[in-house]
């Protein structure tokens, strides 16, 4: 059965946990994390969750300097009706722009700024296009974590900046 927080789900807090130390590790979507306590700075739109930051993620991934995150945990809104709920769940206006693939490309360009050569980004979502080959990153490994019935996989990919 899906979690809401995904980091919760055994097979992904395992894959987590075999990557994340005590370099500098970030999460731009953090809610209510496992991991918060092992990530240098978390972020979530909600004030509410015990993060370091409360912002629209784009606006968090831009306060870090390029190359200069060992580690990004990635698991935003997988749909563009999850990314709706979530900004209104929390009184931000939702604008066409937040709802399109471009809302995903933004924050991924992000990553790709703000990760150091062999820095490892670990995405979360119903796809596995993670970062992307054409972002300069080589996928390590993908885990598919079925949740049955009519419920969407959860699909992770581990990558390395190249």
């Amino acid at each position: 059965m899906p979690n809401k927080n995904t980091f919760s789900i055994k097979p992904i807090k395992e894959l987590i946990s075999s990557y994340i130390n005590q370099d500098v590790w970030i999460d731009p979507f953090a809610r209510d994390s496992v991991f918060n306590v092992m990530c240098a700075h978390t972020n979530d739109l909600n004030a509410d969750t015990d993060t370091t930051h409360t912002m629209e993620a784009l606006e968090f991934l831009k306060l870090f300097d390029n190359a200069s995150i060992d580690g990004v945990l990635f698991d935003p809104p997988y749909s563009p009706r999850q990314i709706s709920e979530c900004y209104k769940n929390v009184g931000k206006m939702v604008h066409m722009t937040d709802t399109q693939s471009s809302f995903y490309t933004l924050r991924k360009q992000e990553v790709v700024r703000i990760l150091k050569p062999g820095g490892i980004a670990i995405c979360c979502g119903w796809n596995s296009g993670g970062i992307g080959k054409t972002n300069g990153f080589e996928l390590l490994e993908v885990l598919l974590v079925p949740h049955g019935g009519a419920h969407n996989d959860t699909i992770v990919t581990v990558e390395a900046k190249l």
